[in-house]
């Protein structure tokens, strides 16, 4: 109940707001006047690409600046959890593939009571990172802008205290982002602010923080109870494998492990600063993928009994060294450069092991339906495709196949409505195997 009155009072207090003005060409103010209310920073901002820490001053002349709105269109939300007031980034905005280094400018007048403290709420989606100035002042940020190449962390939600006023009518700030996109962040609409900040009394501000943590954790949470289920699931198996039968089960247990890992990265990623994007670059793409791919091969092979084919292991073991070393090579994630000649003969190189493993995959599962002396043939094939279907969701999202969806506008992706019915079907595989393993035990027993 608490949380519905969050949401309910977040409703009344933007429907409160004023909107920001129309887009000019002149670099004068915005003027806002703040009741008990929250009002998104749309702008337009002045915005220039390139980096001079002087742009953060309130007294800099941005004039010559272009500007750039960051209005959303109605009912806008990005395409992975569903945060609203999504804007497509410079990539669509004159600046394709652009790289490193850009800054937004806005000043903004607070018409509302001196003694009421104003905070801003950061943005919700940056590529890659940013830093937030107020009248010169660096407030702060999620990157770690020290070094000759900032270092990115997940953006999260995020509350900026704004400095208190000595006057007792309008207060004025300059507020600027200095954001920089880094070259491993490649999506086609990407670069720069995507979610404006807001602006707002604290109070309002903290309220708001908390709604936008529930987006952020509702969109997340599921990839987080999936991974305990896989590892509940590599526990039975590892018990089936303890009654000794014929059978082998050792890829099935580091299958189910190695997923759950690869889907709480993401979460560890998301909802903590504790891992940079390179190094969730490094360990999903380069590491975890390929080893998801190649031992899941392995884990159907033996669930269905396919021993005799132990050429498969050298091949898989090679695809899976070549989609490692193509994902290494073909990606900046030391900080250099790579050649674009590099970059694409790379990416060529991945997708085909990719594809390979695919159809290694499909005729595993087409000998397992061949497969007459098992039982369970039917149903461990469905579930071969349930994770097939996260595994490989690069090759169906070329087949122009939805990957996502949005019920009650938090985005649930077409790999986790897959890994939710495997886990249950998995389940009974596993329990109907660990029932006839005990039968036979039993029946062995009486024998003797």
């Amino acid at each position: 109940m608490r949380v519905a009155g969050w949401l309910v009072s977040v409703c009344m207090l933007i429907a409160l707001a004023c909107p920001a003005r129309a887009a000019s060409t002149e670099p004068t103010p915005d003027v806002v006047s703040l009741g008990q209310s929250i009002v998104p920073l749309n702008g337009p901002w002045r915005f220039k690409t390139g980096d001079d820490l002087r742009w953060a001053l309130p007294d800099f002349d941005d004039s010559p600046w272009e500007t750039l709105d960051l209005t959303p269109a109605p009912g806008a939300h990005d395409g992975d959890v569903g945060l609203p007031g999504y804007v497509p980034g410079w990539n669509l905005r004159g600046h394709d593939g652009y790289t490193g280094y850009a800054w937004y400018r806005l000043k903004v007048v607070i018409d509302s009571d001196a003694r009421t403290p104003l905070a801003l709420a950061g943005p919700t989606y940056v590529d890659s990172t940013y830093q937030l100035y107020v009248d010169g002042t660096l407030l702060g940020g999620p990157g770690v802008f020290s070094g000759t190449t900032p270092i990115a962390y997940s953006v999260r939600p995020s509350v900026f205290a704004l400095p208190a006023s000595s006057s007792t009518g309008k207060r004025t700030y300059l507020i600027a982002m200095r954001v920089w996109r880094d070259p491993l962040d490649a999506s086609p609409d990407g670069g720069g602010v995507h979610i404006a900040p807001t602006i707002g009394t604290a109070a309002s501000i903290d309220l708001l923080h908390q709604v936008q943590w529930l987006r952020t954790f509702k969109g997340y949470v599921v990839d987080a109870v999936e991974p305990l289920a896989f590892v509940l699931l590599a526990i039975m198996v590892l018990a089936l494998a303890a009654c000794r039968t014929r059978d082998s089960y050792a890829w099935m247990i580091v299958a189910l492990l190695l997923l759950a890992l690869l889907r709480v990265n993401q979460v560890t990623y998301a909802w903590t600063p504790l891992q940079s994007l390179h190094g969730y670059g490094m360990a999903t793409g380069v590491v975890l993928k390929p080893l998801v791919l190649a031992v899941w091969t392995l884990a159907w092979r033996d669930w269905f009994g396919l021993d005799r084919n132990r050429w498969l292991s050298f091949a898989v073991g090679l695809l899976a060294a070549a989609y490692i070393a193509a994902a290494l090579i073909g990606h900046p994630w030391f900080g250099t450069e790579t050649s674009a000649g590099i970059e694409a003969g790379a990416e060529v190189a991945v997708r085909s092991a990719r594809l390979v493993l695919a159809a290694l995959y499909v005729w595993i599962l087409v000998l397992g339906v061949l497969q007459r002396d098992r039982h369970d043939g039917y149903a461990a094939v469905l579930a071969a495709i349930l994770i097939g279907i996260g595994l490989f969701a690069t090759e169906l999202n070329a087949l122009g196949i939805p990957g996502i969806w949005f019920p009650y506008g938090t985005g649930v992706a077409r790999g986790q409505y897959a890994y939710a019915a495997f886990i249950v079907l998995m389940f009974l595989l596993v329990l109907a195997r660990l029932v006839q393993a005990a039968t036979a035990h039993a029946r062995a027993m009486r024998r003797h």
